[in-house]
């Protein structure tokens, strides 16, 4: 289990704080706003009421000693990069930081985040992605109990058949698809089928199972 901070608890950020806490991470949300706090309480590990452009505030939320943290806090830009400099300050290594602009995001990559977030834009890539080309999305969601998501092939599966690797038995999830990048193409592949690392996998199953797979090398 990792502990993670979010900061900002609007729609984006209660959302994704929602999904760790729901994965079984530890999550500590916190918001200027008393009523959304209140609202998030039931959802999260830990919600706090508290400016996050402050360092002793996140000191006190455990920052410091967090896996990772996400500055959801996008329409104010000030108060994003003050919020990014305090978690910076704390030795927070993973920083995680929703943008709404170009602007906005290399001040971020400039000041040390380890990645920006554009979620309007990313979901309109995503779509449009699906309506012309039909090529398939990194991750769908249905409902809360089953989704599907393209992967890459971990090293240790590389070389292995699907028959070998017994994926359903060992991790209770099934490859439905195989992409092969260089040839582009995609199909259902055989028990017998040697993965390659030039392949990415769609795979089928719970949340909390598929993401054990993504975290194997």
């Amino acid at each position: 289990m990792n502990r993670f901070v979010v900061i900002g608890l609007g729609n984006f950020g209660s959302f994704l704080a929602k999904r760790l806490y729901e994965l079984g991470h530890e999550v500590v949300g916190i918001d200027a706003d008393p009523a959304i706090v209140d609202a998030m309480g039931p959802f999260v590990t830990r919600a706090i009421v508290g400016d996050a452009t402050k360092r002793d505030v996140l000191d006190e939320a455990g920052a410091d000693g967090s896996d990772g943290a996400i500055v959801s806090i996008g329409e104010n830009l000030g108060a994003s990069i003050l919020s990014l400099l305090a978690l910076r300050d704390l030795g927070v290594k993973a920083i995680y930081v929703k943008v709404l602009s170009e602007e906005h995001a290399r001040i971020a990559d400039a000041l040390g985040a380890t990645d920006t977030v554009f979620p309007e834009r990313q979901a309109a890539t995503n779509l449009a992605s699906r309506i012309t080309s039909g090529k398939l999305l990194q991750y769908t969601s249905y409902g809360d109990q089953f989704g599907i998501q393209e992967m890459a092939v971990p090293e240790a599966w590389q070389g292995k058949t699907l028959e070998q690797l017994r994926l359903p038995q060992e991790y209770k999830v099934q490859v439905v698809a195989v992409h092969d990048l260089l040839r582009d193409t995609i199909g259902v592949p055989q028990p017998t089928h040697k993965l390659t690392p030039s392949d990415t996998l769609l795979v089928a199953g719970a949340p909390q199972q598929l993401e054990s797979v993504t975290k194997l090398r």
